[in-house]
C-alpha cells in the first residue's frame, strides 16, 4: 500500500518536476556549461573548446580574451558589482525596518484596517516598469515633484535637462533616486508577511506586558520583534537575493542606457550585475561572459545566504 501511494505521489508531482527540470535545473546546468566554452556563438552553437578565460576576463584585469584588456573586469568590478552591493546595503535594511514599522501600525488600527492593507499592497501588483516611469516623472528635472517640494529648481536626479544643460547628473543623486524606488516598491510584500506574523502572535504575551505596565516601545522590542524573528530572517534572505538580482528598477528609471552621468564623476552608470549579464547576452559572442558573470553572482548570493543563516541561528525564535 505504501509503495502504491508513493507512485501516486510521484505522479502528482510529475508536472511540477518537469517544469522545474525544463525551466530551472536545465538552464542552471547549461549556464555553467556555457561559461566554460571558448569563442562560443549561441546563434550557431559553434565553439572552439573549453577554457577558464571567460572567468579570468570577468574577474581579473589582465585578460584581453575577446576584447580590450580589462574591459569586462572594469564593467563588472568597477561598475556592476559596486552598484549592486551599494543598492543591497542601502535598500534591504531600510525596507525591512520601514515595513516592520508600517505592519505594526496597520495591525493596531481598528477602523478601515482592510482598506489600508489594500492600499499598501497595491504597488506589489503594479507593473514595475510602469512604476519606474512614474518615478521618472517624480524625479524629472523640469517638472518633478521632488524638485518642487524641496525647492531644488531644476536639479537633475536622473537625466540632464535640455533647458538646463549646464547642470549634469551626479552619481549619488541617481543612486538616491533608484534606492527610493526600490524601497517603495519592495514594501508591500514585506508588510504582508509581517502582518501575517503579527496576527499569529498569541495575545497573552501582550496581556502579560500590560500587567507589568511595560511601555509600548519595550513591548515591541522585547516581544514583537523576537517573535517575528522567523519572518525577519525570511525577509532578509529573500530581500538580499532580490536586491542582488535588481534589474527592473534600472530599466524603469534609466531605460536601456543605465544612466546619464557627468564625466567629472567618472564613467559610472547605474548598471547592476543582472543588467550587465543581460547587456552581454545582446551580443551572440558574449554569452560565455554573461554565463561566467551569472555563476559569479550565484556564488556571491550563496555566500551571503549561508552567512545570514549562520548568524541568525542564535537570534531566531521559533
Amino acid at each position: 500500500m505504501e509503495s502504491k501511494n508513493n507512485w501516486k505521489a510521484w505522479l502528482y508531482l510529475a508536472p511540477v518536476l518537469i517544469l522545474l527540470a525544463v525551466f530551472t535545473f536545465y538552464p542552471i546546468i547549461n549556464t555553467v556549461y556555457v561559461s566554460f566554452l571558448k569563442d562560443y556563438n549561441y546563434t550557431t552553437g559553434i565553439y572552439s573548446g573549453f577554457t577558464f578565460e571567460n572567468y579570468i576576463a570577468v574577474l581579473t584585469p589582465w585578460s584581453s580574451y575577446g576584447g580590450d584588456s580589462g574591459t569586462m573586469f572594469s564593467n563588472v568590478m568597477g561598475i556592476a558589482l559596486p552598484n549592486t552591493l551599494l543598492l543591497t546595503i542601502i535598500t534591504v535594511p531600510i525596507s525591512i525596518i520601514l515595513s516592520l514599522i508600517i505592519a505594526i501600525a496597520l495591525n493596531s488600527i481598528k477602523v478601515l484596517k482592510k482598506f489600508f492593507q489594500t492600499v499598501f499592497f497595491m504597488p506589489y501588483v503594479t507593473n514595475a516598469i510602469a512604476i519606474g516611469m512614474v518615478f521618472t516623472i517624480i524625479f524629472s528635472t523640469d517638472y518633478g515633484i521632488m524638485n518642487t517640494i524641496f525647492g531644488l529648481g531644476k536639479f537633475p536626479w536622473i537625466f540632464t535637462s535640455p533647458t538646463n544643460p549646464d547642470m549634469t547628473v551626479n552619481y549619488w543623486s541617481a543612486l538616491f533616486a533608484i534606492s527610493f524606488y526600490i524601497v517603495w516598491h519592495s514594501l508591500p510584500y514585506k508588510i504582508l508577511i509581517f502582518l501575517g506574523g503579527l496576527q499569529n502572535i498569541d495575545a497573552q504575551y501582550y496581556d502579560a506586558a500590560k500587567i507589568d505596565s511595560a511601555p509600548k516601545w519595550k513591548t515591541t522590542l522585547k516581544i514583537t520583534v523576537p517573535l517575528l524573528s522567523p519572518q525577519i530572517l525570511y525577509m532578509m534572505i529573500t530581500s538580499f537575493i532580490g536586491s542582488f538580482k535588481e534589474y527592473n528598477s534600472v530599466i524603469g528609471l534609466f531605460g536601456t542606457g543605465g544612466g546619464d552621468f557627468n564625466a567629472a564623476t567618472g564613467p559610472e552608470h547605474m548598471w547592476t550585475m543582472v543588467y550587465f549579464i543581460y547587456d552581454q547576452i545582446k551580443s551572440p559572442t558574449n554569452v560565455s561572459y554573461a554565463s561566467a558573470a551569472a555563476i559569479f553572482l550565484f556564488v556571491i548570493i550563496l555566500i551571503f545566504t549561508l552567512i545570514q543563516n549562520q548568524l541568525s541561528k542564535k537570534r531566531v525564535h521559533y
